[in-house]
């Protein structure tokens, strides 16, 4: 009985922590995005006399000729660019790094992991990406994007990769398969719960990303969603209703991409946590 209480004050706990830590604050933005200029610097939680919410969204889509929309498409375009090769390397380097054996492998799989913890530098990245006159594109971006995210990646697949069986490559391999074909035939359809994992934790982690767009893709025609904050806030000017509402709108695509793939995310994370 006594571990029962002590149980549920635990779960009661953990469920008023989410709710302290993520619900109040998005409360606050949405009633903040209602108000109007006047109410929303005083920054209460307090519900709005009267909604504005409609005119404050029309007025942060017209801000800076459009910039949000345009912000918009440079954001899905990196965040759909960068998902894609990101699925397809990390899938590639997990299985050759899993079904390996050799005395180069735990090197290579040290050097790969160690990204999970050296913090990227930008001066330098910024030297490399200038000699490679990629410096302020998008493909440029994509790739630093790509390199921070590909140690997590690998580890996810890697670890999932241990559960297939290598008897299903021998099969492959033995009716003829070659090996791109017995990647993407065989192994790769296998992977849906990594890949769903990949798609949803990537998506918002790159669609959200404030920093490196700032350092990598400056420049008021390349800003993305997050820059767009930088519209309503100035030394000398700050209009918080419209602030607030910008922040609602962002938020937005990556809360309904994580509330579809949900349950996605868990079962892709602990299918490789038995076998690895």
């Amino acid at each position: 009985m006594i571990r029962r209480i002590r149980l549920f004050s635990i779960e009661a706990g953990a469920v008023l922590a989410s709710v302290v830590i993520f619900w109040i604050p998005l409360y606050f933005v949405l009633v903040n995005a209602m108000k109007d200029e006047k109410g929303a610097s005083l920054r209460s939680m307090s519900w709005p006399a009267a909604n504005r919410l409609w005119s404050n969204v029309k007025e942060v889509i017209r801000a800076r000729d459009h910039m949000l929309l345009h912000a918009f498409v440079n954001s899905a375009t990196l965040t759909v660019l960068s998902i894609a090769v990101l699925l397809i390397v990390c899938s590639m380097a997990g299985f050759v790094m899993q079904r390996r054996s050799d005395r180069f492998t735990p090197w290579i799989s040290f050097f790969v992991l160690a990204g999970l913890i050296i913090p990227p530098a930008i001066v330098p990245t910024i030297w490399v990406l200038e000699k490679l006159h990629l410096f302020k594109t998008m493909l440029g971006l994509i790739m630093v994007e790509v390199a921070l995210a590909f140690p997590f990646g690998v580890l996810l697949y890697r670890g999932f990769m241990g559960a297939i069986p290598r008897e299903i490559d021998e099969a492959s391999v033995v009716d003829g398969c070659g090996g791109l074909r017995l990647f993407f035939q065989i192994i790769f359809p296998l992977l849906k719960p990594v890949n769903a994992t990949i798609i949803v934790t990537s998506s918002v982690a790159i669609f959200n990303d404030f920093t490196n767009p700032l350092y990598f893709f400056p420049g008021s025609k390349n800003a993305t969603v997050q820059l767009t904050l930088y519209n309503f806030m100035s030394q000398f000017i700050s209009q918080y209703n419209l602030l607030y509402t910008n922040i609602l709108l962002i938020t937005i695509p990556p809360l309904v991409l994580f509330i579809v793939f949900n349950k996605k995310i868990v079962s892709g994370i602990t299918a490789g946590a038995v076998k690895g």
